[in-house]
């Protein structure tokens, strides 16, 4: 994948499971939370009963806000989103998991999403890097972490990791709600520049920071000058790549209602603030073009509802929505416009 050969790194590894496969349940950001926290410590191993904790935790507290399944999916009595729901309140009164949620947790987690955390969505091909193991026996079960996993998690860019893993695990949320999926999966998303926030457009529901959402695509650099951003260090703008200088080049008379939207996904990129600042209503620089066209070709390969958004900007203007490289096309006819 074009992904990984531009950063051929853990931390890209771990974007591809995080970022890029398929969900049609929340386990493996439960699990990716739970695990960034231990390896943060400087674990080689955790007892698999320890890591069930925060795993179903992090579960339950989400099962309050969003649904944590497609609604495509059965799921009966026995099934552990339903043993979940049901220990919920109780789980959460308590500040740990019932016996009855950790007896569930345990049977279930090495069976289902630590055996498919590393998978991409192509049957049978796993990221490059593994990030544990789970060993020892049925009554005791140990995870050993690799030093992949605890490199990234004590990096400069964990913050980012986290922020993106939380914004991917409301994405898919979001998904999943009634009467909101079918919009994403037809319409895509919005971005509300007043607050920087992806926005479901039928209910414009607040779903994630523009920043979180997007930043993991760009390997956590800055679109302009191609360093690494450091949330809670550095100060960050989200930049239009294409500024609205362009806007009266876009528009010819009556084209109005096809124009590419530039407060849209595909042309805002976050940024150094100082970078930012300096680059000011300049048009973009070849480098910068060529970083935001791998960027949203990096989307187009992550599932809804990121992907379906940017096809229908290809789509608006004359492209396929399918192709591998109609974002450098598309980008290189916009900078070209008289």
């Amino acid at each position: 994948m074009d992904f990984f050969r531009l950063e051929p790194t853990a931390r890209s590894s771990w974007r591809l499971a995080v970022l890029m496969g398929a969900n049609t349940r929340t386990y493996k950001f439960a699990l990716g939370a739970a695990l960034l926290d231990a390896a943060a410590e400087g674990r080689s191993e955790i007892l698999l009963r320890d890591l069930a904790v925060p795993y179903a935790m992090g579960l339950v507290r989400h099962l309050g806000q969003a649904p944590q399944v497609s609604s495509n999916a059965k799921t009966g009595e026995s099934d552990f989103l339903s043993v979940a729901g049901r220990e919920a309140t109780e789980s959460l009164e308590l500040g740990h998991p019932t016996e009855e949620l950790l007896a569930a947790t345990l049977q279930s987690m090495p069976r289902m999403v630590m055996k498919k955390f590393h998978n991409l969505r192509s049957e049978g091909v796993e990221v490059p890097h593994r990030f544990y193991e789970v060993t020892g026996s049925s009554r005791e079960r140990v995870v050993r972490l690799s030093e992949h996993l605890r490199d990234i998690a004590r990096s400069e860019q964990s913050a980012s990791l986290r922020g993106e893993l939380s914004a991917r695990w409301s994405i898919v949320e979001t998904s999943f709600a009634a009467g909101i999926g079918r919009s994403l999966v037809l319409e895509g998303v919005a971005v509300d520049m007043a607050t920087l926030r992806i926005t479901d457009r039928q209910r414009r529901r607040s779903v994630a920071g523009v920043t979180d959402a997007v930043i993991g695509f760009q390997h956590g650099l800055c679109l302009i000058c191609g360093v690494p951003i450091t949330p809670g260090v550095d100060d960050i703008a989200v930049d239009h790549v294409f500024p609205y200088s362009f806007m009266s080049r876009l528009l010819g008379p009556g084209d109005r209602g096809t124009t590419p939207d530039l407060d849209a996904v595909w042309n805002l990129a976050p940024t150094h603030a100082p970078c930012n600042r300096q680059k000011s209503d300049r048009p973009p620089t070849p480098a910068e073009m060529t970083r935001l066209a791998r960027r949203n070709e990096a989307i187009m390969q992550s599932p809804h509802p990121l992907r379906r958004t940017l096809e229908l900007t290809l789509r608006h203007n004359g492209h396929t929505g399918t192709r591998p490289g109609e974002w450098f096309t598309f980008i290189q006819r916009v900078h070209g416009l008289p």
